[in-house]
């Protein structure tokens, strides 16, 4: 494709930029492939519901081949096959909470059946009873309702007593228990590092106890993204102290309010609690030492953080600002986030339901205990890696795809010299031009960073499945390539929003952009480090007030359920979902506060400010990147390089 081609790095340093102006189709063979691979999965959906996954899926079925809800054909040699399930639409398994979890499967035998048991059924007689009333028979097809309560058998063909209450699950047609007590088991059969299970069931009935409070403060961090959003576009000229003060104070009051209550809890009297409230007492007062602990901790390691970079904090101010701008003049940035969202749970769910496909495909075959499963042979069993890769690479060509429309955006902002010259709606144009031009980019961005995180998901699960198996030598190796993959893959992660940048202003192709979006970074490596880290921290900064305000909340909250709530798993999940809103909400700023730079960094490589080549940029960014330098020169900072570099940019500055 030309990526290592000398003569093509000499056309590339001799080309001028001409942003905006001539477009053209890019990495047109690598938009063909990506064609003939969504063909290819949807080959695998297709085949998955024509061999009657689809039915089986939905519907469900017996252990003996019979889907349920309708006539079935004859199974060759097993025995209860070919039944008429036309009146029992419904899958009941004999012993619901008994998982085989390497198999991924229920371990128990499944019967078709009229209706699910609503209420729990304590002895054979009440089993019988259910029988009798509703024409629901929850023993094996060879034993009649009759015979529950004086067959020697029933206790091997009946189900597991007591049967817990159950309702169906909507669409599937499966009876699912409603006893919180039989989820708690279904955590502990996938949570192997819980010793105890009495605390995992106690953690379980902590989140449904709490789960009114979790919504509330889920939508709570929603909101204060949002909020968030809006003060960087209106008063980004001080957020940076803004934030800075309110971390200070957010991370001071957190840590304190948790040592005060580890310090009220443990003084609290305990003689008169019964003993199941003395145990959920003393699992909240250990999760507060715990969280006082790691609250301390990273409080000093932020302080020191942000001593050290007190004096670079200035220069994000003016940048900031420039980004602001952005926001007010392109205000559908902000929906991003949720428009990106929205394609990526169409996909994960339609990647789901083909996964649920292709686990009841194939044909009918007797496992050891006679009972039948579905098995895919022959080539088509490796259906599942295709599947697999398909899940990471369309997923990483959505994200590409926003990176790459909002980057046309603000290049589209950046290089238009009158603002009231901007297209009506810069989004649904830059949408229009990835859409038109550059699927093919994205197609080859999106793939190179999947064929980096395949082999680094691989390690992962070798290294899970070798825990403690593994020699110290082994283990260390494997957490090296692991580590030196997610490294290759931030890196690659980078430099491919930079090459989408570099492609939405000069229309080149992949390896074109992305080595010219390289030579601009590695020039400007001391803008790198000054303004982009920092710019990128600060973004942190705000991540962590939203986290630590919800989390804050919570606890305030979850303090008035002390006695019959355990704070651990409501609060990690509240604090996990709040951290997630704010990187969707500010990874949008951060990606234009990157796009802006890489302008600016092209801006002032290819214009001089004389007449012809005049600057495209901001005013404020001029004053800022000279202000700046004079700061630098005043501190004693600012060396050879530092002058050489911001020359350009003084002479801007000095024109305008």
């Amino acid at each position: 494709m030309g990526c290592c081609s000398s003569a093509s790095a000499a056309q590339s340093s001799k080309r001028e930029w001409k942003p905006l102006e001539d477009r053209s189709c890019t990495d047109i063979p690598w938009l063909l492939l990506f064609i003939l691979f969504c063909i290819g999965m949807g080959f695998i959906c297709g085949f998955s519901v024509a061999t009657g996954a689809a039915a089986r899926l939905v519907s469900g079925y017996d252990s003996f081949g019979n889907i349920c809800g309708q006539k079935n054909a004859k199974l060759e040699a097993v025995p209860n096959s070919g039944m008429d399930h036309t009146h029992r639409k419904y899958v009941f398994f004999l012993d619901p909470c008994n998982l085989d979890l390497i198999n991924r499967k229920i371990k128990s035998v499944a019967l078709c059946v009229a209706a699910c048991p609503r209420q729990e059924l304590k002895t054979l007689s009440d089993v019988q009873k259910f029988a009798d009333v509703n024409g629901s028979a929850l023993c094996s097809y060879t034993l009649k309702p009759s015979e529950y309560t004086t067959s020697s058998k029933a206790s091997v063909l009946c189900p597991k007593l007591p049967v817990p209450a159950s309702a169906p699950i909507p669409f599937f047609h499966r009876c699912a228990p409603v006893n919180i007590s039989c989820y708690a088991k279904f955590a502990e059969a996938l949570i192997t590092f819980v010793s105890d299970n009495s605390v995992l069931h106690r953690l379980i009935s902590g989140v449904m106890t709490s789960k009114e409070i979790i919504l509330g403060l889920c939508l709570l961090s929603l909101v204060l993204s949002m909020i968030l959003m809006v003060i960087i576009r209106y008063i980004s000229r001080v957020l940076v102290w803004i934030v800075t003060i309110l971390v200070i104070l957010g991370s001071l009051g957190g840590t304190g309010v948790l040592w005060w209550l580890y310090a009220k809890q443990r003084k609290s009297p305990k003689e008169t609690v019964i003993p199941e409230q003395l145990q959920i007492a003393e699992d909240n007062l250990r999760a507060l030492l715990i969280y006082a602990i790691s609250a301390t901790v990273f409080t000093v390691i932020l302080f020191l953080i942000m001593l050290v970079m007190r004096k670079r904090v200035a220069l994000t101010i003016a940048l900031f600002h420039v980004a602001g701008k952005v926001f007010i003049h392109l205000p559908l940035l902000v929906f991003q986030p949720f428009w990106t969202f929205f394609a990526l749970v169409l996909f994960w769910a339609y990647w789901i339901m083909t996964l649920l496909f292709l686990g009841t495909a194939g044909s009918a075959v007797q496992n050891d205990q006679g009972f039948v499963e579905f098995r895919v042979s022959g080539p088509l069993q490796y259906m599942w890696w295709y599947h697999v890769v398909g899940l990471i690479w369309i997923s990483e060509f959505i994200l590409a795809c926003q990176q790459m429309t909002v980057a046309g955006a603000v290049v589209t902002y950046y290089f238009t010299r009158d603002k009231r010259n901007l297209p009506f709606t810069p989004i649904l144009a830059s949408v229009s031009r990835l859409i038109r031009y550059h699927l093919g980019t994205v197609a080859k961005g999106s793939f190179i960073i999947t064929l980096v995180k395949i082999p680094r998901m691989i390690l992962m699960y070798l290294h899970s499945q070798l825990k403690g198996k593994e020699n110290a030598c082994a283990r260390c190796l494997l957490k090296s390539c692991i580590c030196c993959l997610w490294c290759l893959e931030k890196c690659l992660n980078y430099l491919n929003q930079n090459a989408y940048t570099a492609t939405a202003i000069n229309s080149t192709n992949f390896c074109t952009s992305a080595k010219d979006a390289f030579v601009i970074l590695v020039e400007n490596a001391l803008r790198v480090a000054a303004i982009n880290t920092v710019g990128d921290f600060m973004l942190f900064l705000g991540k962590v007030l939203i986290v630590c305000s919800t989390g804050l909340a919570g606890i305030m909250l979850l303090n008035y359920q002390q006695d019959y709530t355990v704070w651990v798993l409501p609060l990690i999940i509240v604090c996990l979902f709040a951290f997630l809103v704010a990187h969707c909400f500010l990874s949008i700023y951060e990606m234009v506060v990157d796009v802006l730079f890489l302008c600016f960094a092209i801006d002032t490589k290819y214009n001089d400010g004389s007449p012809g080549r005049e600057f495209y940029m901001d005013k404020v960014l001029m004053e800022f990147v000279e202000n700046s330098r004079k700061a630098m020169k005043e501190a004693g900072k600012g060396g050879v390089a530092d002058a050489r570099e911001l020359k350009p940019m003084a002479a801007g500055a000095s024109s305008a």
